[in-house]
């Protein structure tokens, strides 16, 4: 049961990241006014701790917390491959895609797509980011939170929801992107305490690793401690698909979607974004350790009878719903107290990715739809068109919960639509910064026709599962819808050949030296030998855990 002081614990911490947001929203408001820049770019004014901190905030949520437990649950340490490879698509984003980011000085990715290529690329990144965001950052977002608060709190799904989305919008409509970048920050932190204090109670109550082995090992189930699993594997996650299919979802997920690189492009400067992206980087190194490897421990204790699940057997049956392994752990291993610090840690990062969802949405409705047709638009005007459109897509995302609701696990079914928006986005956004001869009418039937094939096959594949093509898993599925958007790609750019105006012609790289010409800082701080570091790091963890 929750005590009366894990509930107050809760509301004073809810109660104080809106206060914050919405005093650090209004204070630089009446200090400096409010341009556009400042409330979606916060000035451009953010130096790498708060970027990295952000990035990460802006990434994980409540549903990360609950959904990375759930599999690791039922499926070990694998599903922290999405977490791990993020670390090289983060080093691809600092050495590749910021310097052309910041250089422009685009306040949004579709802005960046115009000027390498042309209008109709903008339009569509613009509709495809805003309806991506109101359903992969918010809609899910807001599912895996309003399970949780009923399973702990027994509050209706929808009145927790409604809620929080209001408490949210509150201070990130009024704030802007520098409320939301200060609380993803110190929500970031939150989130993190919160996750080690589980890690540590599963840790104990186990008695330690070599325990856990002995029961995985009696179990027949080390595998589960693998993070590289053989080609066939019934998971579908083999080693070949994670390699070849995350890519596609990572670069489009880390270096092209404009809720996540909001953050980079409010960067002071190019080393800050750089470093920034990084620092992120690291960061994600831990998840596997302190939201994965709980739910794996959960099922040692459980296979050991230390564990009661019983709450979570299907009626009538011995089969559990892992879906709420995760607020079960936290009733039966925390004391009262540490409870509520557990529950803030949940609400951290459920609000910290719907705030950076609605200043990114805000940012690009008002910015590449409303001043397009406007051009002349105040900057107050755009402010207002921003506030109102991160209202109105909260109501739209409440809507889609019913649908999204069918899936069985909700990070499945989160990166199951994400395979299947990312190829023709990664495409566009690879060959044009990497392809001199990839022409403005190529990125844009690319972009068209890479999105209807990939929506026409996700339908396909929801109302007649058993076609052919239903089999394939969505990480090889992402990569052969890739795959048809280069050869798409290719064959266009030859068709209509590439005309560079005097922007796009600076926003490719003649090579992949070029982009590790600037010197950086001095020291530690250098983002080449921060690179350097972590793809060893990296590559070391898998090693181990292979």
């Amino acid at each position: 049961m929750i005590s009366t002081a894990d509930i107050i614990i809760t509301i004073s911490y809810i109660l104080l990241i809106v206060g914050i947001g919405l005093w650090t929203g209004m204070r630089k408001k009446s200090a400096a006014g409010e341009g556009s820049g400042e409330y979606f770019l916060a000035g451009k004014t953010l130096r790498w701790p708060m970027i990295g901190l952000a990035l990460f905030a802006t990434n994980i949520s409540c549903l990360h917390l609950v959904s990375l437990a759930q599999s690791g649950f039922d499926t070990g340490l694998l599903n922290g491959n999405f977490e791990w490879m993020a670390a090289f698509t983060l080093i691809l984003l600092a050495l590749f895609f910021v310097p052309f980011y910041i250089k422009s000085g685009v306040p949004t990715l579709p802005d960046f797509l115009e000027r390498r290529y042309n209008r109709a690329c903008r339009d569509w990144l613009a509709f495809v980011s805003i309806i991506s965001a109101i359903i992969i950052h918010i809609a899910f977002s807001f599912l895996a939170g309003g399970i949780v608060l009923e399973t702990l709190f027994g509050i209706d799904m929808y009145v927790s929801i409604i809620v929080i989305a209001a408490l949210t919008g509150l201070y990130t409509i009024v704030g802007g992107l520098r409320a939301v970048v200060v609380t993803e920050s110190i929500q970031s932190i939150v989130l993190l305490v919160g996750a080690v204090i589980i890690t540590v109670a599963a840790w104990n109550k186990m008695g330690g690793w070599e325990p856990m082995e002995a029961v995985l090992a009696n179990k027949g189930s080390l595998d589960k401690l693998s993070m590289m699993r053989p080609m066939g594997d019934a998971s579908g996650m083999s080693w070949i698909a994670v390699f070849l299919g995350y890519p596609i979802l990572g670069i489009w997920y880390w270096c092209a979607d404009q809720t996540i690189v909001q953050r980079v492009l409010g960067a002071k400067d190019e080393n800050h974004a750089r470093v920034g992206a990084l620092f992120c980087g690291f960061i994600k190194i831990l998840p596997v350790f302190i939201f994965v490897m709980p739910g794996l421990f959960a099922w040692a204790l459980y296979q050991s009878g230390a564990l009661d699940l019983s709450s979570l057997r299907e009626a009538g049956t011995d089969t559990v719903n892992s879906k709420g392994i995760y607020t079960l752990m936290i009733t039966q291993l925390l004391p009262s107290g540490l409870i509520g610090v557990l529950v803030a840690a949940l609400l951290s990062g459920l609000m910290s990715q719907i705030a950076g969802a609605l200043n990114s949405i805000a940012t690009l409705a008002s910015f590449d739809l409303y001043k397009r047709f406007r051009p002349d638009t105040s900057d107050a005007k755009l402010v207002k068109v921003g506030r109102w459109s991160s209202g109105i897509a909260l109501l739209l995302s409440i809507t889609l919960l019913p649908l999204l609701n069918r899936y069985q696990s909700l990070f499945e079914g989160i990166n199951d639509v994400i395979a299947h928006i990312a190829p023709p986005i990664t495409c566009v956004f690879l060959l044009g910064i990497f392809w001199s001869g990839a022409s403005a009418k190529s990125a844009q039937y690319t972009l068209w026709l890479g999105s209807l094939l990939g929506a026409v096959v996700y339908a396909v594949n929801k109302l007649w599962p058993a076609n052919p093509l239903g089999s394939i898993p969505f990480m090889m599925m992402a990569f052969y819808l890739f795959l048809a958007c280069v050869a798409m790609q290719v064959f266009f750019s030859f068709r209509y050949r590439v005309v560079h105006t005097e922007q796009s012609s600076a926003l490719y790289w003649r090579s992949f030296r070029e982009p590790l010409q600037s010197k950086g800082w001095n020291g530690i701080g250098n983002y080449k030998l921060l690179s350097g570091l972590l793809l060893f790091i990296m590559a070391a963890l898998y090693w181990i855990f292979r």
